[in-house]
């Protein structure tokens, strides 16, 4: 019992560091580069599984009890350790793509992150090996307290800051090693590992785990400022929240400002989000003529077509939105914020400088997930307006590339749509780039929406202006009249933005102030709602395809047609027009790939020797390979599917990572529960798990997209229990195929069970890459049905050659590898 409570544990804290890595390299680099590093440093597991198949041989059973305390030592020095030296790695993210010294420091990066992955890999693979007829039970314990170690780094993450999460999780590898080595009666050992299992949450130096962003991120710039000093922190799982005050080179931050304004911002402090994302609280006292530049923005627009409007603002952050909708005498204002320690700030600590912004009368504050709060509200606003919500650099950079975003997909804004009082309006900002990107894209998706809902002439219902670095779209509840478009024209002459689109607009009305090359958004909103838009879709240099729920990446701008001439005009920062998140991704993706490659084909190449003959019915090596890489892809692929389907049912991306997340593993682990005592049954018990994930699974792609919206305004509580009690049969039936496989394995060929386990640790590795690129192209439906495919392989591959009955099985059970089978029986 102490060694599978060890097992738990030292899985637990495994995913729970996986899962911890993301948000520390969330804040040191971008996202992108947290999703690279996780997953190559993912790749130990597989290591670890090649490592124990060459070091096969009595010893290593014999040898267990301190091999396995060994490696959850090494975990516990290597998490907080390897993290300490990986920070003073001298990386530079921005130059990774093209500078080979760069890459020789991710590399060295990688080392350092894989090292407690390859422990905890070796670890639970010496559990295999020493305990083959344990094998359920230990996977079991794997699964469970890896669902564990997801929910409890979700509630440290609450409590504590990230770093000294990495105090905690290296203090669960010395309890397991503590555990193990009670378990073999080594008493003395366990007190001294339980000891250091306390003083490790403290004994590392603060300076060692002091948190250094990329110098390139927003905040790190901002503290170069003289005087610029942070004014206070919060930290939780949804980010690093800094707060920036910066006296002598002040924040003025008022995105699509015009460049005739005659007004600035009042002094701002600077909000942080993992160090970028910048929103600003900004100094208020009561007095409106304070904020006469609100009425300079592109975002004010909506205020001169409505008056005293209801609004509804989706992403409050700081309050900027929520000021200038009482700049402009909203009636009611409803403001909407995902991150509760910033409310808390504007509301506690800097309330008497934002005047109270936040408790003035008519202004309601939400904490919920925008998409979620507008399908589950019974309510109507004569205004929606979607804030700005990232930064220009983000979005210039294109590290969002890969972000999912359910804030700008067909069917968010026809949800928004749907909630306008009549004459209502939808108002979303974006960045302009150069070449244009987003907005073109916003653009293409309010037509296909407002198409989709029986619309005949998009055209009529929507306007655009934009200002030398942002653009703000229309979506109106009717269709515009003259007066309206009289008032559109007007705010733009006088403030001079330019018009890209209004019903009716010639030609002759664009790219009058801030000039380009050519009119390129009234062009595109002219193709975009004519005849030609397929064409132009097609055509045009960048990915414009409006993003769907099932394929919900606004962001993705690159085109691989793109590539050759990006690379010819690198001299003159054609580099920079790439998404390099998507690029980075796609670089993980082969460098996982050649690795598991190496991982798995180089124990095959020195193993083929051994086990040449087998007896009937007996696995083949390309089964195992084919076997274990579909199990790990499979499962794979519908968790990450199923945690983006439930991410707007539950509100909250955060809960459905880790309800969805724990309730696949746990469940997983109590259907593997059940697999020892049908050992005996196992292709018949295989085939049925296979038809159960295929059956389930088929019937949640067709029924989720139509339950779950009508669900949604229910309770959180009961929520999270309908999606446990809609997970727990396809989890229960995942658990199955890995532990019967294993068994057999363990059975004919004990020296390759390492192996297999890490096949399925690298296939897992790259599935997770790989599922959010085919998402990304393909949508997560056929994610989904790929995954669903290999499942239907992988029992075609169990079956294939195994011609022994099921009585046999059963003998073989009874009497173990000597049974008497065939025409041995004599």
């Amino acid at each position: 019992m102490a060694l599978l409570s060890a097992i738990g544990i030292l899985a637990g804290a495994a995913l729970a560091y996986e899962i911890l890595l993301a948000r520390l390299f969330s804040i040191l680099l971008w996202h992108h580069f947290a999703y690279m590093i996780i997953s190559v440093a993912l790749l130990g597991i597989g290591a670890s599984g090649t490592a124990l198949a060459f070091a096969r041989g009595p010893r290593i059973s014999s040898s267990f009890g301190f091999g396995f305390t060994a490696c959850a030592v090494l975990f516990a020095i290597s998490t907080v350790g390897g993290f300490a030296l990986a920070q003073r790695v001298p990386f530079n993210p921005l130059e990774v793509i093209w500078d080979v010294h760069q890459q020789l420091h991710l590399a060295q990066i990688y080392l350092l992150l894989a090292l407690p992955f390859f422990a905890s890999g070796a670890a639970i693979g010496l559990a295999f090996m020493h305990g083959s007829e344990q094998i359920a039970a230990i996977y079991r314990a794997d699964l469970l307290g890896a669902g564990a170690g997801a929910l409890l780094i979700v509630a440290l993450l609450y409590v504590l800051p990230p770093q000294d999460c990495l105090r905690v999780i290296g203090g669960l590898g010395f309890v397991a090693a503590a555990l193990t080595a009670l378990d073999s009666g080594a008493r003395r050992s366990a007190a001294a590992l339980a000891a250091l299992a306390v003083i490790s949450t403290a004994a590392w130096p603060s300076s060692w785990l002091q948190l250094q962003p990329s110098p390139y991120k927003g905040l790190s710039v901002a503290l170069t400022a003289p005087g610029a000093r942070v004014l206070a922190q919060r930290s939780s799982p949804l980010g690093l929240l800094t707060v920036v005050e910066s006296p002598v080179v002040s924040f003025r931050y008022a995105p699509g400002l015009s460049l005739s304004a005659t007004s600035e911002p009042p002094m701002q402090l600077g909000a942080f989000t993992d160090a970028e994302a910048l929103t600003v609280i900004t100094r208020f006292t009561g007095d409106k003529s304070a904020l006469d530049y609100l009425d300079q923005q592109t975002t004010a627009l909506p205020y001169h077509l409505l008056k005293t409007p209801r609004t509804l603002i989706l992403g409050a952050g700081g309050g900027a939105d929520v000021l200038s909708a009482l700049y402009h005498d909203a009636a009611r204002i409803d403001a909407l914020e995902l991150n509760p320690d910033l409310i808390d700030l504007v509301r506690g600590s800097f309330s008497a400088f934002a005047g109270e912004l936040y408790r003035r009368e008519g202004v309601t504050v939400h904490i919920a997930e925008a998409r979620s709060f507008v399908e589950a509200s019974e309510q109507r606003w004569d205004l929606i307006q979607l804030a700005l919500l990232d930064s220009f650099t983000a979005a210039a950079a294109g590290v969002q590339a890969l972000g999912e975003s359910p804030l700008y997909t067909v069917e968010a804004l026809q949800t928004y749509y749907g909630h306008l009082a009549p004459g209502g309006l939808l108002a979303i900002t974006r960045w302009l780039l150069a070449p244009p990107r987003d907005a073109i894209k916003l653009l293409a998706t309010a037509a296909v929406a407002l198409e989709q809902k029986g619309v005949s002439s998009p055209g009529d219902q929507l306007a655009m202006i934009h200002s030398w670095n942002t653009a703000t779209l229309l979506m109106k509840n009717g269709r515009f009249d003259a007066a309206e478009i009289a008032a559109i024209r007007a705010f733009t002459e006088a403030r001079s933005f330019d018009l890209a689109w209004y019903p009716g607009m010639p030609e002759a009305e664009a790219n009058r102030f801030n000039q380009v090359a050519e009119p390129y958004l009234y062009r595109a909103a002219v193709a975009l709602l004519g005849p030609a838009r397929e064409r132009f879709l097609n055509d045009y240099k960048f990915y414009i395809t409006p993003a769907t729920d099932d394929r919900p990446y606004f962001f993705r701008s690159f085109k691989w047609a793109l590539l050759p001439e990006l690379l010819a005009q690198r001299a003159q920062g054609g580099l920079s027009q790439m998404d390099a998140g998507y690029l980075v991704v796609l670089a993980t993706l082969l460098q996982s790939v050649i690795a598991s490659l190496i991982l798995i084909l180089l124990p095959l190449a020195v193993l083929r020797a051994k086990h040449r003959h087998r007896e009937p019915g007996a696995m083949a090596r390309w089964q195992i390979v084919l076997y274990f890489s579909a199990l790990g892809f499979g499962f794979i692929f519908i968790e990450i599917s199923f945690i983006q389907r439930f991410t707007l049912f539950l509100g909250h991306p955060l809960a459905a990572i880790a309800v969805v997340l724990a309730a696949f593993l746990v469940f997983a682990g109590l259907g593997s529960g059940i697999a020892a005592p049908l050992a005996s049954r196992r292709r018949a018990v295989l085939v049925v798990a296979v038809a159960g994930i295929i059956a389930f699974a088929g019937i949640y792609l067709i029924g989720l997209p139509v339950l779950l919206p009508s669900l949604v305004s229910l309770p959180a509580p009961l929520k999270t229990a309908i999606t446990l009690v809609l997970i727990a049969p396809l989890g229960f039936a995942m658990g199955l195929p890995f532990p019967l496989a294993l068994k057999r394995v363990s059975a004919e060929a004990p020296d390759l069970v390492p192996w297999a386990w890490g096949i399925n640790g690298c296939a897992s590795v790259v599935g997770a890459v790989l599922a959010s690129i085919l998402a990304m192209h393909i949508g997560f439906t056929l994610v989904v049905c790929i995954a669903l495919g290999l499942y239907a392989i992988a029992g075609v591959t169990f079956t294939t050659g195994h011609h022994q009955s099921d009585h046999e099985e059963e003998q073989k059970e009874c009497w173990g590898n000597d049974a008497p089978h065939g025409n041995k029986a004599s």
